[in-house]
């Protein structure tokens, strides 16, 4: 956690509970280790849907289902959700909790290399006002090129971990060799995103790091 534990565990402790089947895909993710967004992340997804309303929302990075099923409880009933995953064993749990939590009318679920899918949607010239990205952290600057496509003037981009738990602040060689690539090209994103003329975009420190680019141009 970015912020102080005890700061967050007291913010945390404000919060309503979530639905019980929310908080039981939650309880299984974490027993698999299987990565999901952190409580502040949740909190603040939930803040930007129930305010922003969106219509079309397009998440990166489905994982096992989580977070696109917490976004389906807050978004419009109007809204639909578009989400993509590559890995095999997260797609079948994701479609199950999907099914399980009655949203298959509510997320489609795309499989396959998000960078590949990215360029088909562009094709189809859809159009998304939410974006929520939450994949390989060292692939989001590759990501942009296909979602400044599909993001009009007026859409919301919300990117996760782009802090790395605070190990962004680090130079290159105060990360471990295997994280070196990660960094660097985070480091370059954040970068990016903060001096585009398309983004008004914020950085802010909860959960591993999330930024806020909201399409002006």
């Amino acid at each position: 956690m970015i912020v102080n534990e005890r700061i967050g565990a007291y913010i945390f402790s404000l919060e309503k509970e979530p639905p019980k089947f929310l908080k039981e895909i939650e309880e299984q993710a974490l027993a698999d280790n299987v990565p999901i967004i952190k409580k502040a992340t949740q909190s603040l997804l939930r803040f930007l849907l129930t305010n922003n309303k969106p219509e079309n929302i397009l998440e990166v990075g489905a994982a096992v289902g989580f977070s696109s099923i917490l976004m389906s409880e807050y978004m419009p009933d109007t809204a639909h959700i578009t989400t993509i995953e590559k890995m095999p064993s997260r797609i079948e749990k994701a479609k199950e909790n999907i099914r399980s939590a009655g949203r298959e009318s509510k997320i489609t679920l795309l499989e396959g290399d998000a960078i590949d899918i990215l360029k088909e949607l562009t094709l189809k010239e859809g159009k998304y006002d939410f974006m929520f990205m939450d994949a390989a952290k060292g692939q989001y600057i590759n990501f942009l090129p296909e979602i400044m496509k599909l993001l009009p003037v007026g859409g919301l981009l919300v990117s996760d971990n782009v802090l790395q738990d605070g190990d962004i602040v680090q130079s290159r060689y105060g990360v471990t060799r295997r994280n070196r690539t990660i960094h660097s090209r985070m480091r370059e994103y954040l970068y990016t995103l903060t001096h585009m003329d398309e983004f008004d975009t914020i950085v802010l420190p909860i959960g591993d790091g999330v930024t806020l680019s909201t399409r002006v141009k």
